[in-house]
């Protein structure tokens, strides 16, 4: 089965022909709203889109950990990450049978 990849050129695309929308102005909405989740997520906000899901800002403390190669021990230093949790309805979407 051949994978593919919804880019944002091809989301404006979609939103230019469901809105009846040119191009460049479906490309202008696609990258205002990422700007405004990445903002909001930089801030430490979490993202929620009702039944799609919520982008969360999680907050990992230092560490330790090894070198996958050396085995030497290192400092894993602390750091911010998002995780993404699919509605229920979108997991339900997901996994109906084919």
């Amino acid at each position: 089965m051949k994978r593919m990849t919804l880019t944002r050129r091809a989301l404006s695309l979609a939103l230019a022909e469901k809105q009846g929308l040119h191009q460049l102005d479906a490309a202008e909405i696609v990258e205002a709203v990422f700007s405004v989740m990445k903002d909001a997520m930089v801030a430490g906000e979490s993202v929620k889109l009702v039944q799609f899901g919520t982008l969360l800002v999680l907050d990992k403390s230092s560490r330790c950990g090894r070198n996958p190669r050396t085995g030497e021990e290192m400092l894993i230093s602390r750091r911010r990450m998002v995780s993404f949790r699919p509605s229920k309805r979108l997991r339900d979407r997901i996994n109906q049978s084919d």
